[in-house]
C-alpha cells in the first residue's frame, strides 16, 4: 500500500463565481465552527434582509475554508442539509476529487491537526488571514488506494463515536456527582446525617442555649461600644419556617450568630493604602476550595480605611453571578465590599456554618432575598436576615465530621472521573497519531505492524 504527502491542490479544485440575491427568496446561511466542529446552519433570512447581494452557494461535500478564521480550526464540509446554502466572499469553498480523496478522510486528517500546523495567517491580530492557493498548499498524509482511505475514515469514527458515547456517560456522572453532593448537605442541615449520633447523646445543649449566650455577648459588646448597634433582625414567621428540625435545634437569622459586615475598598488613587500588611480578598478570590490570599494585599493604613474580617469569619460573594460562593478565612483578611461576612461571637463550628450556606436550601433563600437586574445583588440586611437551621454545638462538630468523610469520598470519584476524561481525550490523539505514523515517518511501505494499524484503527 502506498502513501504520497500531497497538497490539496491534487485534490480539490478552488471552486469561485457568486449569485445575485434576490429579495423576494429565503435562503440558509450557513458558518464554520472554529477548533474544527463542522459546518452549521447560521440562520434563515429573507433576501431583503441580507445587505451583501453578491454571496457563494455551497454544495453537500464542499471543503468551506473561513478567510479570517482558518488558524483557529475554521474550516470543514458542508453536510447535505446545507446544500444550497449561501456564504460570503470570506469563506473559499473547494470542490474534493472524490476519485482521488475521501472527504470523510481528509475529516480525520483535520482531527489530527495535520492541516492546522501549516496555517500561516497574514495580516494584523485582529484581521489575520489566509488565501486559496494557501490552503491548496497544505499537504496531507494520503494513501493512494481511496479504499484504504475509506477504512481509515470508518474505524476512526467508528471509535470516535464510542469516545462520545463515554464522554457523554462521564458528564452525566460528573451531574450525578454534583447532585449527590448537594444531597449531602440538605440532609446534613435536616439532621438527617447525625440522626444515630443524636440517638446516643440525648443530653446536649440545646441550640438555644447557644443563641442566648451569642446575644449576651453582642449586647455586652455594643455596650462597651466595641461593636455599632445593628438593625434588630426579623421576627421568624411559621410561614418561614420550609422543614422540620430535629428537637435541640433551633431556627434563627444568620446575622443572630455573630456581627455582620460589608467590606470596603480603600481609595484606590492612594498607593500607600496597598501592600502586604494583610491579605485583600475579592469575589475571585473565593470557591469551592477555599480562599486564595495574594500576597499583594492593604497596607497598614488601607486597613485603615477597609474593613478587618478575624480568622474562622465566613465570606460570601453578594454581588454578581458569583452571588452565594462562600468560605471560612483562616486569617485575618479585609474584603471589598461585594463581599459580605459574619464574625462569630461564641463558640460555632464555623464549617457546619458553610454547610449550611452552600446547602440548596441556603441557596435558594439567598437568590429569592437577591435584587435581580442587570447586576444581582443581596445587602447586608436581607443577607443576615436569612433564616437558617442551627443544630446544638456538639452535634455541629458530629455533622462537620460526616459531611467531611462523605465529600473526601466525592473528592476521590470526582478525581476518577476527570481521569476518564482525560484517558479518552489522550486515547483519540494517540488513535490518530498511530494512524498516520507510517505516512509521516515517509516510509516507502508501512511495517507490518504499521499496516495493521492503519486497518484495524
Amino acid at each position: 500500500m502506498k502513501w504520497k504527502s500531497t497538497p490539496l491542490g491534487e485534490v480539490m479544485r478552488h471552486r469561485k463565481g457568486s449569485i445575485t440575491i434576490d429579495d423576494t427568496t429565503t435562503y440558509k446561511l450557513c458558518r464554520v465552527q472554529v477548533h474544527r466542529r463542522g459546518v452549521v446552519l447560521r440562520q434563515e433570512l429573507a433576501g431583503t434582509g441580507i445587505s451583501t447581494k453578491k454571496q457563494q452557494v455551497c454544495k453537500s461535500g464542499d471543503f468551506l475554508v473561513a478567510e479570517m478564521d482558518a488558524k483557529v480550526g475554521g474550516y470543514g464540509f458542508v453536510p447535505p442539509e446545507l446544500d444550497g446554502a449561501i456564504v460570503s466572499s470570506h469563506y473559499y469553498l473547494f470542490e474534493v476529487d472524490a476519485e482521488k480523496l475521501h472527504p470523510e478522510y481528509l475529516e480525520v486528517v483535520s482531527q489530527a491537526e495535520i492541516l492546522q500546523q501549516q496555517i500561516v495567517a497574514k495580516g494584523s491580530t485582529n484581521y489575520s488571514s489566509i488565501r486559496p492557493g494557501s490552503v491548496l498548499e497544505w499537504q496531507i498524509p494520503l494513501p493512494l488506494d481511496i479504499d484504504v482511505q475509506k477504512q481509515i475514515a470508518r474505524n476512526f469514527w467508528a471509535i470516535q463515536s464510542k469516545l462520545s458515547a463515554a464522554r457523554t456517560e462521564i458528564t452525566h456522572q460528573q451531574s450525578l456527582l454534583a447532585k449527590l453532593k448537594q444531597a449531602i448537605l440538605q440532609e446534613a442541615i435536616q439532621g438527617k446525617l447525625t440522626a444515630d449520633w443524636r440517638a446516643a447523646h440525648p443530653d446536649v445543649e440545646p441550640a438555644s442555649q447557644l443563641l442566648h449566650r451569642i446575644q449576651a455577648e453582642k449586647a455586652r459588646l455594643i455596650a462597651a461600644k466595641k461593636l455599632r448597634p445593628e438593625k434588630p433582625l426579623p421576627k421568624i414567621t411559621p410561614a418561614e419556617i420550609p422543614f422540620e428540625i430535629p428537637k435541640g435545634w433551633a431556627w434563627c437569622c444568620l446575622g443572630s450568630l455573630g456581627y455582620t459586615q460589608t467590606g470596603t475598598t480603600p481609595d484606590t488613587t492612594v498607593p500607600e493604602n496597598f501592600g502586604n500588611f494583610i491579605p485583600f480578598v475579592k469575589p475571585a478570590d473565593i470557591d469551592d476550595d477555599g480562599i486564595t490570599y495574594e500576597a499583594k494585599g492593604l497596607s497598614e493604613r488601607g486597613l485603615h480605611e477597609g474593613r478587618l474580617i478575624e480568622p474562622d469569619s465566613i465570606m460570601m460573594v453578594c454581588i454578581g453571578s458569583s452571588t452565594g460562593k462562600v468560605a471560612v478565612n483562616d486569617r485575618p483578611v479585609s474584603c471589598n465590599q461585594q463581599i459580605n461576612a459574619i464574625t462569630f461571637l461564641d463558640e460555632v463550628h464555623e464549617r457546619c456554618v458553610e454547610f449550611i450556606l452552600k446547602s440548596p436550601y441556603f441557596q435558594t433563600a439567598l437568590w429569592a432575598a437577591t435584587k435581580t437586574g442587570i447586576t444581582p445583588i443581596i445587602n447586608k440586611s436581607k443577607w443576615a436576615g436569612i433564616v437558617i437551621p442551627l443544630p446544638p454545638l456538639a452535634e455541629q462538630a458530629a455533622i462537620v465530621e460526616r459531611v467531611e468523610a462523605l465529600m473526601t469520598t466525592c473528592r476521590a470519584l470526582e478525581a476518577e472521573i476527570e481521569h476518564a476524561r482525560t484517558h479518552a481525550a489522550h486515547l483519540l490523539q494517540a488513535v490518530l497519531k498511530e494512524a498516520f505514523a507510517p505516512a509521516s515517518a515517509r516510509k516507502p511501505a508501512p511495517s507490518k505492524r504499521g499496516r495493521a494499524l492503519i486497518l484495524d484503527i
